[in-house]
């Protein structure tokens, strides 16, 4: 049947290509002209949604999912889904916007954000209304390769980075949200999340400039992922090791993790780049990488780089940051998020640091939600920042 189809479109596009060759032509010149003026942040499509924190859940929004244009690590063009919330509360004035990158979702493209968020299904969905029951827009990324063509590539700091500011631009470009360009912008994430938006935070200065961004609350933030790595390995957090890889090697080809995977190396990460956190998180748990490897990639130079490519803590953000790690935390060590503040304060950052004493990873993100949130609302309302590095 596949063979049949292709034959029958192979048919049809020769006879189509005969009968107008001038509008073939037409068509394919408008095709170039619109790839090489298209910008960072640029819609492809959008198309209407919905947000459901839990199935069926009324929030007086409205909702779009959007493709927009964006860039990988190494600065090539590429395409992000996403989805843009904005209440329905008869706001007529300016609204804040928030560019939210979730946490650890999975590879696959069914965990991705904007699948999950019409359905109530999503995992933060609860923590992005309390965003809106605030009346601030949201618009939620869907990271590179994550409900798009390709492989996520999980954990790679820049391509998360330009996909959460793009995100932001390309809110504002979406007509029916009613965002001005000059929308004040606050960047939120935790976790992976937390990577994400400390790299929007970062990278705005530089590749964003014109954003308006007031802020960045940023938790949990795996900022070293080579000290990550070594806290993970053979604990029930060791899948998101054998994840951070795939994740690299889709970024970066030439890494050739599967000349380092043994058989079973190479299966488990064959499922993990179908399946979601869950059914990841536990594949992989407990694991050492000796045991799923001929030899250990991280050992390698050209590894090595790459994994520090995505290092934070070399770029002052331009914008106020309010950063928080759990002290008891079992997958990002607090010195981690520790050493990041200290490389922040380093270089002359608005900085904010919070200790969450009572809790773990997973709770950090819903205890210091409100927190969080207050804070964002006072970079809105330009109150005075209250940094202690």
């Amino acid at each position: 049947m596949r063979f049949r189809s292709t034959a029958l479109a192979a048919v049809a596009a020769l006879a189509l290509s005969a009968a107008a060759p001038a509008a073939t032509a037409n068509a394919d010149a408008d095709a170039t002209a619109t790839e090489a003026t298209a910008r960072p942040g640029d819609l492809v499509s959008s198309a209407p949604s919905a947000f459901h924190p839990l199935p069926g859940q009324p929030t007086n929004t409205k909702a779009w999912k959007i493709h927009y244009r964006s860039t990988t690590a190494d600065g090539a063009p590429n395409t992000v889904s996403g989805t843009v919330i904005v209440p329905q509360d008869g706001r007529t004035g300016p609204r804040p916007l928030i560019t939210y990158a979730v946490g650890t979702v999975g590879m696959g493209d069914s965990c991705a954000p904007s699948n999950n968020l019409p359905h109530g299904t999503a995992m933060e969905a609860n923590l992005i209304q309390q965003l809106t029951l605030r009346g601030w827009a949201v618009v939620v990324t869907d990271y590179e390769g994550l409900g798009t063509p390709g492989v996520h590539t999980y954990t790679v700091g820049p391509s998360a980075g330009h996909a959460m500011l793009d995100a932001a631009r390309a809110a504002t470009r979406l007509p029916e949200a009613g965002l001005p360009a000059d929308t004040p912008i606050g960047i939120m994430g935790y976790s992976q999340g937390g990577q994400a938006s400390s790299w929007a935070a970062e990278l705005h200065g530089s590749y964003a400039p014109e954003l308006k961004v007031k802020g960045t609350a940023t938790g949990g933030v795996p900022a070293d992922l080579l000290k990550v790595a070594d806290f993970n390995n053979g604990s029930y957090g060791s899948g998101l090791i054998f994840m951070a890889a795939a994740g690299q090697d889709a970024a970066f080809p030439e890494l050739e993790l599967d000349s380092y995977l043994n058989p079973a190396g190479r299966r488990l990460v064959a499922g993990m780049k179908e399946n979601c956190v869950a059914i990841d998180a536990i594949a992989g748990s407990f694991k050492r990488i000796s045991d799923l490897t001929t030899r250990n990639p991280l050992d390698q130079p050209d590894w090595q780089a790459r994994l520090n490519q995505s290092r934070l803590g070399r770029t002052a953000p331009a914008a106020p940051v309010y950063q928080y790690h759990a002290l008891g935390d079992e997958l990002i060590p607090y010195g981690v998020g520790r050493a990041l503040r200290s490389d922040w304060c380093a270089r002359g950052a608005n900085l904010e640091f919070d200790t969450i004493v009572i809790g773990e990873h997973v709770s950090g993100v819903i205890t210091q939600s409100l927190a969080v949130g207050n804070w964002l609302a006072d970079r809105f309302a330009g109150r005075a920042t209250h940094a202690n590095c």
